[in-house]
Protein backbone atom coordinates (compact mmCIF):
# COMPACT_ATOMS: atom_id res chain seq x y z
CA UNK A 1 0.00 0.00 0.00
CA UNK A 2 1.23 3.54 -1.14
CA UNK A 3 1.57 6.10 2.11
CA UNK A 4 0.06 9.10 1.71
CA UNK A 5 2.45 11.75 0.43
CA UNK A 6 3.20 13.72 3.39
CA UNK A 7 4.16 10.22 5.29
CA UNK A 8 6.82 8.94 2.61
CA UNK A 9 10.21 8.17 4.63
CA UNK A 10 11.85 6.39 2.52
CA UNK A 11 10.85 6.55 -1.38
CA UNK A 12 12.70 4.57 -3.88
CA UNK A 13 12.37 4.47 -7.38
CA UNK A 14 14.71 2.30 -10.22
CA UNK A 15 17.58 2.23 -7.77
CA UNK A 16 20.41 -0.14 -9.81
CA UNK A 17 23.32 -1.19 -8.45
CA UNK A 18 26.38 -2.75 -10.85
CA UNK A 19 29.69 -3.88 -9.89
CA UNK A 20 32.04 -4.16 -13.23
CA UNK A 21 29.37 -5.83 -15.44
CA UNK A 22 27.76 -7.53 -13.03
CA UNK A 23 23.75 -6.27 -11.64
CA UNK A 24 23.49 -6.04 -8.17
CA UNK A 25 20.63 -4.32 -7.65
CA UNK A 26 17.81 -3.97 -10.75
CA UNK A 27 14.86 -1.65 -11.06
CA UNK A 28 13.99 -1.84 -7.13
CA UNK A 29 11.19 0.37 -6.27
CA UNK A 30 9.21 0.47 -3.18
CA UNK A 31 8.18 3.45 -0.12
CA UNK A 32 8.02 3.33 3.15
CA UNK A 33 5.94 5.32 5.10
CA UNK A 34 5.60 7.29 8.82
CA UNK A 35 5.57 4.61 11.93
CA UNK A 36 5.76 1.56 9.54
CA UNK A 37 7.76 -1.93 10.12
CA UNK A 38 8.91 -3.20 6.92
CA UNK A 39 10.93 -6.13 6.67
CA UNK A 40 13.52 -6.62 3.90
CA UNK A 41 13.86 -10.45 3.51
CA UNK A 42 15.57 -12.87 0.46
CA UNK A 43 18.56 -15.18 0.46
CA UNK A 44 21.92 -14.45 1.05
CA UNK A 45 23.52 -12.63 -1.60
CA UNK A 46 19.94 -10.88 -2.75
CA UNK A 47 21.30 -7.41 -2.10
CA UNK A 48 19.70 -6.45 0.96
CA UNK A 49 23.00 -5.31 2.40
CA UNK A 50 23.49 -3.19 -0.73
CA UNK A 51 19.74 -1.94 -0.47
CA UNK A 52 20.33 -0.82 3.18
CA UNK A 53 23.66 0.71 3.12
CA UNK A 54 22.67 2.97 0.13
CA UNK A 55 19.02 4.10 1.91
CA UNK A 56 21.73 4.93 5.24
CA UNK A 57 23.82 6.74 2.99
CA UNK A 58 27.22 4.43 3.22
CA UNK A 59 27.30 3.04 -0.56
CA UNK A 60 26.67 5.08 -3.42
CA UNK A 61 24.59 3.43 -5.77
CA UNK A 62 24.65 3.36 -9.85
CA UNK A 63 21.22 4.81 -10.92
CA UNK A 64 18.03 5.45 -9.85
CA UNK A 65 16.24 7.91 -7.69
CA UNK A 66 16.45 7.64 -3.62
CA UNK A 67 15.11 10.18 -1.61
CA UNK A 68 15.02 8.99 2.57
CA UNK A 69 13.55 11.71 4.78
CA UNK A 70 13.03 13.77 1.94
CA UNK A 71 17.17 13.90 1.29
CA UNK A 72 19.19 11.92 -1.28
CA UNK A 73 21.28 9.34 0.93
CA UNK A 74 24.64 10.80 -1.68
CA UNK A 75 24.58 14.11 -0.25
CA UNK A 76 23.49 14.61 3.34
CA UNK A 77 24.46 16.26 6.70
CA UNK A 78 24.56 15.89 10.04
CA UNK A 79 21.32 16.93 10.58
CA UNK A 80 20.01 14.53 8.34
CA UNK A 81 22.46 11.80 10.10
CA UNK A 82 20.76 12.68 13.61
CA UNK A 83 17.05 11.56 11.89
CA UNK A 84 18.19 8.15 10.95
CA UNK A 85 19.08 5.28 13.57
CA UNK A 86 21.49 1.99 13.20
CA UNK A 87 20.93 -0.25 15.49
CA UNK A 88 24.65 -2.11 15.99
CA UNK A 89 25.40 -5.57 16.62
CA UNK A 90 26.75 -4.99 20.29
CA UNK A 91 29.04 -2.01 21.74
CA UNK A 92 31.34 -4.89 23.58
CA UNK A 93 34.00 -2.40 23.94
CA UNK A 94 32.44 -0.16 26.40
CA UNK A 95 31.43 -3.23 28.83
CA UNK A 96 33.29 -1.06 31.99
CA UNK A 97 30.75 1.82 31.14
CA UNK A 98 27.87 2.35 33.08
CA UNK A 99 24.20 2.74 31.26
CA UNK A 100 22.78 5.66 32.43
CA UNK A 101 26.84 6.99 31.77
CA UNK A 102 27.00 5.84 28.40
CA UNK A 103 23.89 6.99 26.59
CA UNK A 104 24.10 10.64 28.24
CA UNK A 105 27.48 10.68 26.58
CA UNK A 106 25.88 9.64 23.45
CA UNK A 107 23.08 11.36 23.77
CA UNK A 108 25.21 15.09 24.64
CA UNK A 109 26.86 14.89 20.79
CA UNK A 110 22.67 15.58 19.85
CA UNK A 111 21.84 17.97 22.92
CA UNK A 112 24.34 19.84 22.17
CA UNK A 113 23.41 20.83 18.41
CA UNK A 114 19.64 20.56 19.47
CA UNK A 115 18.71 24.03 17.56
CA UNK A 116 20.00 22.25 14.42
CA UNK A 117 17.66 19.24 14.69
CA UNK A 118 13.50 19.26 14.26
CA UNK A 119 13.31 16.56 17.19
CA UNK A 120 14.73 17.06 20.78
CA UNK A 121 17.15 13.67 21.52
CA UNK A 122 15.35 11.46 24.02
CA UNK A 123 15.60 12.74 27.81
CA UNK A 124 17.84 10.11 29.64
CA UNK A 125 14.94 8.59 31.94
CA UNK A 126 12.20 8.54 29.13
CA UNK A 127 14.58 6.09 26.84
CA UNK A 128 15.98 4.02 29.77
CA UNK A 129 12.09 3.19 30.43
CA UNK A 130 11.12 2.90 26.43
CA UNK A 131 14.24 0.13 26.35
CA UNK A 132 13.23 -1.42 29.66
CA UNK A 133 16.73 -0.73 31.71
CA UNK A 134 15.71 1.52 34.33
CA UNK A 135 16.42 -0.96 36.83
CA UNK A 136 19.63 -1.28 35.70
CA UNK A 137 20.22 2.46 35.02
CA UNK A 138 23.79 2.32 37.57
CA UNK A 139 24.41 -1.26 36.28
CA UNK A 140 27.96 -1.59 34.08
CA UNK A 141 27.32 -2.81 30.89
CA UNK A 142 29.39 -6.03 30.94
CA UNK A 143 26.72 -7.25 33.72
CA UNK A 144 23.84 -6.99 31.54
CA UNK A 145 21.96 -10.32 30.49
CA UNK A 146 22.18 -10.80 26.65
CA UNK A 147 18.48 -9.13 26.45
CA UNK A 148 19.50 -6.43 28.26
CA UNK A 149 22.50 -5.53 26.23
CA UNK A 150 19.87 -5.65 23.27
CA UNK A 151 17.75 -3.64 24.66
CA UNK A 152 21.44 -0.76 25.37
CA UNK A 153 21.88 -1.41 21.56
CA UNK A 154 18.12 -0.50 20.66
CA UNK A 155 18.86 2.75 22.84
CA UNK A 156 21.99 3.77 21.40
CA UNK A 157 20.80 3.57 17.67
CA UNK A 158 17.52 5.62 18.88
CA UNK A 159 19.12 7.80 21.57
CA UNK A 160 18.92 10.89 19.12
CA UNK A 161 14.86 10.19 18.92
CA UNK A 162 15.33 8.94 15.33
CA UNK A 163 12.67 9.13 12.65
CA UNK A 164 14.21 6.16 11.05
CA UNK A 165 15.28 2.97 12.17
CA UNK A 166 17.64 0.12 10.55
CA UNK A 167 17.30 -2.89 11.81
CA UNK A 168 19.78 -5.70 10.75
CA UNK A 169 19.41 -9.33 11.61
CA UNK A 170 18.48 -7.73 15.53
CA UNK A 171 17.71 -10.91 17.16
CA UNK A 172 20.66 -13.61 15.59
CA UNK A 173 21.00 -15.84 18.65
CA UNK A 174 18.19 -14.82 20.77
CA UNK A 175 16.51 -16.68 23.45
CA UNK A 176 12.50 -16.88 22.51
CA UNK A 177 12.17 -15.38 25.90
CA UNK A 178 14.54 -11.97 25.11
CA UNK A 179 13.39 -12.44 21.34
CA UNK A 180 9.77 -11.92 22.35
CA UNK A 181 10.68 -8.79 24.78
CA UNK A 182 12.50 -7.62 21.96
CA UNK A 183 9.62 -7.60 19.15
CA UNK A 184 7.14 -5.48 22.34
CA UNK A 185 10.23 -2.59 22.18
CA UNK A 186 10.11 -2.55 18.23
CA UNK A 187 6.42 -2.78 17.85
CA UNK A 188 6.08 0.39 20.70
CA UNK A 189 8.79 2.31 18.74
CA UNK A 190 6.75 2.25 15.51
CA UNK A 191 3.34 2.27 17.45
CA UNK A 192 3.64 4.66 20.21
CA UNK A 193 6.43 6.97 18.67
CA UNK A 194 5.44 6.69 14.93
CA UNK A 195 9.24 5.49 14.30
CA UNK A 196 10.16 4.20 10.83
CA UNK A 197 11.54 0.87 10.69
CA UNK A 198 13.75 -1.03 7.98
CA UNK A 199 14.12 -4.47 9.16
CA UNK A 200 16.51 -7.51 7.53
CA UNK A 201 16.30 -10.73 8.80
CA UNK A 202 16.81 -14.49 8.24
CA UNK A 203 13.49 -15.31 10.84
CA UNK A 204 10.52 -15.26 9.00
CA UNK A 205 8.42 -15.96 11.93
CA UNK A 206 9.90 -12.75 13.58
CA UNK A 207 9.07 -10.57 10.12
CA UNK A 208 5.92 -12.05 10.43
CA UNK A 209 4.98 -11.08 13.92
CA UNK A 210 6.82 -7.44 13.22
CA UNK A 211 6.34 -6.15 9.69
CA UNK A 212 3.54 -4.13 8.39
CA UNK A 213 4.42 -4.81 5.45
CA UNK A 214 7.66 -7.50 3.61
CA UNK A 215 9.19 -6.75 0.52
CA UNK A 216 11.17 -10.21 -0.55
CA UNK A 217 14.22 -9.29 -2.80
CA UNK A 218 15.74 -11.96 -5.17
CA UNK A 219 18.51 -12.21 -8.03
CA UNK A 220 18.73 -8.20 -7.33
CA UNK A 221 15.35 -7.71 -7.76
CA UNK A 222 12.58 -6.97 -6.10
CA UNK A 223 9.65 -10.22 -6.60
CA UNK A 224 7.14 -9.87 -4.18
CA UNK A 225 5.62 -6.76 -1.93
CA UNK A 226 2.66 -6.88 0.37
CA UNK A 227 1.20 -7.76 3.84
CA UNK A 228 1.98 -11.53 4.77
CA UNK A 229 -1.56 -11.95 4.36
CA UNK A 230 -1.39 -10.87 1.13
CA UNK A 231 1.37 -12.69 -0.35
CA UNK A 232 0.20 -15.76 0.71
CA UNK A 233 -3.01 -15.72 -1.02
CA UNK A 234 -1.15 -14.25 -4.17
CA UNK A 235 1.64 -16.22 -4.64
CA UNK A 236 1.32 -19.46 -2.16
CA UNK A 237 -2.22 -20.97 -3.00
CA UNK A 238 -4.49 -21.86 -0.29
CA UNK A 239 -5.00 -22.96 2.90
CA UNK A 240 -5.93 -26.64 4.04
CA UNK A 241 -8.37 -27.64 5.99
CA UNK A 242 -8.93 -31.01 7.40
CA UNK A 243 -12.19 -32.58 8.82
CA UNK A 244 -14.03 -35.87 10.11
CA UNK A 245 -17.58 -36.33 9.29
CA UNK A 246 -19.72 -39.33 9.83
CA UNK A 247 -16.32 -41.58 10.60
CA UNK A 248 -15.26 -40.23 6.80
CA UNK A 249 -11.97 -38.09 6.76
CA UNK A 250 -12.66 -34.92 4.05
CA UNK A 251 -9.75 -32.42 2.72
CA UNK A 252 -10.33 -29.32 0.80
CA UNK A 253 -8.28 -26.57 -0.08
CA UNK A 254 -9.68 -22.38 0.07
CA UNK A 255 -8.36 -19.16 0.31
CA UNK A 256 -10.57 -17.88 2.87
CA UNK A 257 -10.23 -20.58 5.81
CA UNK A 258 -12.16 -19.18 8.77
CA UNK A 259 -15.46 -18.77 5.86
CA UNK A 260 -15.06 -21.92 4.82
CA UNK A 261 -14.84 -23.60 8.65
CA UNK A 262 -17.90 -21.68 9.44
CA UNK A 263 -19.88 -22.42 6.91
CA UNK A 264 -19.06 -26.28 7.44
CA UNK A 265 -20.14 -26.00 10.98
CA UNK A 266 -23.44 -23.81 9.70
CA UNK A 267 -24.24 -26.95 7.30
CA UNK A 268 -23.63 -30.26 9.30
CA UNK A 269 -23.41 -28.72 12.91
CA UNK A 270 -21.45 -31.02 15.74
CA UNK A 271 -21.33 -33.89 13.20
CA UNK A 272 -17.89 -32.39 12.46
CA UNK A 273 -14.98 -33.62 14.09
CA UNK A 274 -11.40 -33.57 14.35
CA UNK A 275 -11.36 -29.98 12.44
CA UNK A 276 -7.67 -28.94 11.45
CA UNK A 277 -6.62 -26.00 9.32
CA UNK A 278 -3.19 -25.70 8.00
CA UNK A 279 -3.11 -21.97 6.90
CA UNK A 280 -0.57 -21.24 4.79
CA UNK A 281 2.87 -19.70 6.53
CA UNK A 282 5.00 -16.74 5.55
CA UNK A 283 7.81 -19.42 4.84
CA UNK A 284 5.42 -21.03 2.39
CA UNK A 285 5.10 -18.08 0.40
CA UNK A 286 8.96 -17.36 0.44
CA UNK A 287 9.92 -20.95 -0.27
CA UNK A 288 7.82 -20.75 -3.54
CA UNK A 289 8.81 -17.26 -4.57
CA UNK A 290 12.49 -17.87 -4.00
CA UNK A 291 12.68 -21.46 -5.86
CA UNK A 292 10.25 -20.09 -8.37
CA UNK A 293 12.86 -17.27 -9.30
CA UNK A 294 15.51 -19.71 -8.78
CA UNK A 295 13.76 -22.03 -11.37
CA UNK A 296 13.31 -19.45 -14.04
CA UNK A 297 17.04 -18.39 -14.13
CA UNK A 298 18.50 -19.31 -17.44
CA UNK A 299 21.30 -22.25 -17.22
CA UNK A 300 24.92 -22.05 -18.36
CA UNK A 301 24.99 -22.05 -21.78
CA UNK A 302 27.12 -24.83 -23.16
CA UNK A 303 30.38 -24.14 -25.14
CA UNK A 304 30.00 -25.03 -28.63
CA UNK A 305 33.95 -26.03 -30.25
CA UNK A 306 34.00 -25.69 -34.07
CA UNK A 307 35.66 -29.38 -35.20
CA UNK A 308 37.85 -29.32 -38.18
CA UNK A 309 37.17 -32.25 -40.77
Amino acid sequence: MRPADGNVVIDVENLRMRYGSRDVLRDITFQAGRGEVLALLGPNGAGKTTTIEILEGFRRRSAGLVQVLGADPDHVTAHWRARVGIVLQSWRDHGRWRVRELLTYLGSYYAGHSTDLVVRPWDGAELLAVVGLTEHADSRINTLSGGQRRRLDVAIGVVGRPELLFLDEPTAGFDPEVRREFHELVRRLADDHHTTILLTTHDLNEAEKLADRILVLAGGAIIADGTAQELAQRHAGADEVRWARDGEQFVASTTDSTRFAFELFAQYGESIKDLEVRRTTLEDTYLYLVRTTESQKPGPVARQEMVGR
